[in-house]
């Protein structure tokens, strides 16, 4: 019976992590092109909160420069909070909430109206310059309000942002 017990151990000390065959990579497609003109998400409560508090510990604390730092006592000090002192922040976020709403109703029916008036308009260049000039006698660009002659190339390649005038 002692060797069926030590075979019985050594299988179960043996046992080898589950291989997933059916594992496969992850996809690497280009992302969606974030609408600089689009609104950003209101803070929740907390970050609400974490606003004020942060402003408070750096105050108290300015020999203590970690971002992970102010975070953690901002969680414990989140954590601890009774329902009543958190109703103010909680109040503060639902009313950037609701000016979120607003402000995300306008920009989608401006993209709607956009999408239907720019049917014409997307066919064309981004980079399509005005057909007049400036005072100067140069052309700009729409898309940048560049020189034209400067920006053309960098639209093409898709480097604005590399581009140092």
């Amino acid at each position: 019976m002692d060797s069926l017990h030590l075979i019985v151990i050594r299988k179960l000390g043996k046992r080898k992590a589950a291989v997933k065959a059916d594992k496969k990579p992850a996809k690497k497609g280009k992302a969606a092109k974030k609408d600089p003109n689009k609104p950003k998400r209101p803070p929740s409560a907390f970050f609400v909160f974490l606003e004020e508090f942060r402003k408070t510990f750096k105050k108290e604390n300015p020999d203590i420069k970690a971002v992970s730092a102010v975070g953690k006592a901002g969680g414990e000090k989140w954590k601890s909070m009774s329902a009543a002192e958190k109703a103010p922040y909680e109040a503060k976020a639902a009313k950037k909430k609701a000016e979120y709403g607003s402000l995300m109703n306008a920009y989608n029916k401006k993209q709607e109206s956009s999408a239907d008036e720019g049917g014409e308009e997307s066919e064309r260049s981004k980079s399509e310059v005005h057909d007049e000039d400036d005072e100067s006698g140069q052309v700009w660009c729409t898309a940048c309000n560049f020189l034209a002659i400067c920006c053309i190339l960098f639209h093409l390649l898709g480097r604005m942002e590399d581009m140092i005038i």
